[in-house]
């Protein structure tokens, strides 16, 4: 056993925190785990993990530790239904199977590509010139520069973690990973004096500059000097080297390094327990060979491929516009805000229900799909950490994995009991969520078409991870948003929640993403506008059925109301078969029809109008 715990315990059956104490060896682990994962001192056996701050993210790091201390396996479903530290102990007696132990591993000449890698390697030889998988990173620093630190704390960063120093170029026809060596990889900062005017125009040319994967390293550096002591640093990242996690582990090292450059002297840090490489190889090992009945990659793809029979192709949300042969992923975004009042009754909604913030806001949004005629049968994209091991935690990598959360919301029900059937698909798609995306295209091998994303169009992304906070000495340092004018999906909701000094909900922020080819910004605005009302009618009255919802505020309704008194305008006549007609070819799977538990799309709607017409001729 490896990582043990080894602080004080009290005698067993006393009590400790807020509930009683540990009372076996097995139990004292447990609690100390949940301390330490939560972030408080101590933690009794009967106390609830999700009442004391716990979510989804940190039920997985949680999996982890136990993983690494314990050495078996603990799956989420189990945590959700047993989350206190008496009910955990029973579930790992009752089950713990071992996984692979994630290790230093022995390289092949040709390290191949992660499943995740591979997707976006492909998508860039389509085509490299979009910035769809960029991530920018911009930091404003006021104050005095040693430009000289900044150099070389930036080299050591690149030095410490082989992603941002790999090159992906094809070997007998094959991508594979090489690392380069470390001074052949040191960022080139150039330093670029730009006036505050042209300031974001500039930073969002530069983050849209294309990578040469099979040749540059996959980060790019720009320093914009404003004046002598205020500038702008832009980091920018292919998605194919890390993801938004990976932003906390650049920010603290990045911070090291440059407060040691100041110094004089190199950093000095623990070595990383594993690198990318290392993590690409341990994946192969974890899930097995797909054609062996008894591995994890069969028993997992079995699961996906029952949850996702007969998925319809597309999500038929009401456009402005007809989709475009070939997606131009161009994009924008609208801004969206959640207040505290909001947020807290979210969350106590989510611990009421033993569900998670996240799941409450995913079947919000797949009841508000439903609602604006998208049918009753919803694919949400959901992207997951990947980092199911713990030492994954400090490692700049691209480890986040995409789950399909498919939701059913037919028969009206009310909003409890479609947040149950959203917790079960959730917890069920967590326990499988080792099965990378890319291999689940490919296995599934749905239409293709390069007009869309395969298997879902709209994702939601709720970030409760650490994110880097980029604290350089001498220097006060603020975050730029920078724009690509790029959108990977139809929509994509992306949140953050906020806390206060003592961890109470403080409002969730984010925004809305959109495929400019599809939609208006005032179209996605007013669906931003109606999922924030919808969750506040929903954590109001939970047992409401979903097409009971009041998605108008009492401002639309008034203006509503006052469109229809105003004066009659001069409107073309259209005749009614020929707008249903058009309304046919714009959304054919869209729900028409709904009566009972029966439901017709526009084309089954316009198939049977037209049989019935024949009979009647």
């Amino acid at each position: 056993m490896t990582g043990c715990p080894t602080t004080w315990y009290p005698e067993p059956g006393a009590t400790v925190g807020g509930g009683r104490a540990p009372r076996t060896p097995q139990e004292q682990i447990l609690c100390e785990l949940f301390a330490e994962v939560l972030g408080v001192e101590r933690v009794g056996v009967d106390e609830d993990f999700f009442d004391l701050g716990g979510h989804s993210l940190l039920a997985t790091r949680l999996a982890a530790r136990v993983r690494s201390v314990l050495g078996v396996e603990v799956a989420l479903r189990a945590l959700f239904q047993a989350p206190t530290v008496a009910g955990l102990a029973e579930a790992l007696a009752a089950t713990g199977h071992v996984r692979p132990a994630l290790t230093t591993r022995e390289r092949p000449q040709a390290v191949p590509l992660s499943f995740a890698q591979r997707r976006l390697w492909f998508l860039h030889r389509m085509d490299g010139t979009a910035a769809t998988y960029h991530i920018p990173l911009a930091l404003q620093l006021t104050g005095t520069l040693d430009r000289a630190a900044l150099d070389e704390a930036l080299a050591d960063v690149v030095a410490r973690h082989e992603s941002l120093r790999t090159v992906f170029p094809e070997v007998d026809g094959v991508p594979c990973q090489l690392v380069l060596d470390p001074a052949e990889a040191r960022p080139r900062v150039r330093l670029t004096e730009v006036s505050e005017a042209e300031l974001f125009d500039r930073l969002a040319e530069s983050a849209r500059q294309p990578f040469d994967l099979e040749a540059e390293a996959p980060l790019r550096v720009e320093l914009f000097a404003l004046a002598p002591d205020e500038h702008v640093l832009l980091l920018v990242m292919h998605h194919i080297a890390g993801d938004g996690w990976s932003t906390g582990p650049l920010a603290r090292d990045l911070a090291e390094a440059y407060a040691a450059r100041c110094e004089g002297r190199a950093p000095h840090w623990p070595a990383l327990p594993v690198q990318y490489a290392d993590y690409t190889l341990w994946q192969r090992d974890l899930l097995g060979d797909a054609a062996d009945r008894g591995s994890r990659f069969a028993e997992q793809l079995d699961y996906w491929k029952r949850q996702l029979s007969d998925l319809p192709e597309l999500l038929q949300l009401p456009a402005d516009r007809p989709r475009p042969a070939v997606a131009g992923w161009r994009g924008d975004h609208v801004g969206l805000e959640l207040s505290p009042e909001l947020h807290a009754a979210l969350t106590e909604l989510a611990r009421r229900s033993g569900a998670s913030l996240f799941m409450v806001l995913q079947a919000a949004l797949a009841a508000l799909y439903t609602r604006l005629g998208a049918g009753t049968d919803i694919a949400i994209g959901s992207p997951v950490a990947g980092r199911t091991d713990e030492a994954l935690d400090d490692l700049v990598g691209f480890f986040v994995n995409t789950l399909v959360l498919r939701t059913d919301t037919s028969g009206d029900p009310s909003f409890a009991e479609l947040l149950g059937r959203v917790r079960e698909t959730a917890l069920s798609a967590y326990a499988h969520q080792d099965v990378p995306f890319e291999h689940l295209v490919e296995v599934l091998n749905p239409s293709r078409s390069l007009s869309h994303h395969p298997l879902f169009q709209t994702i939601l992304a709720v970030q409760n991870a650490p994110m880097g906070r980029f604290s350089l000495p001498g220097l006060d340092v603020a975050t730029y948003a920078v724009a690509t004018g790029t959108a990977k999906f139809d929509l994509g909701v992306s949140l953050v929640e906020q806390f206060g000094p003592n961890g109470t909900p403080a409002g969730i922020v984010g925004a809305v993403e959109y495929a400019t080819d599809l939609f208006d910004r005032s179209t996605v605005a007013a669906l931003a506008r109606r999922w924030t009302r919808l969750l506040e009618e929903v954590t109001a009255d939970p047992d409401r059925s979903i097409g009971r919802i009041e998605l108008l505020d009492a401002e639309e309704r008034h203006r509503l109301l006052e469109q229809g008194d105003a004066a009659a305008r001069e409107a073309e006549a259209v005749p009614v078969p020929l707008a249903f007609a058009a309304q046919v070819a714009a959304t054919p799977d869209a729900v028409a029809l709904v009566c009972g538990d029966a439901e017709f799309t526009y084309r089954q709607l316009n198939a049977r109008a037209n049989r019935f017409a024949h009979a009647l001729i």
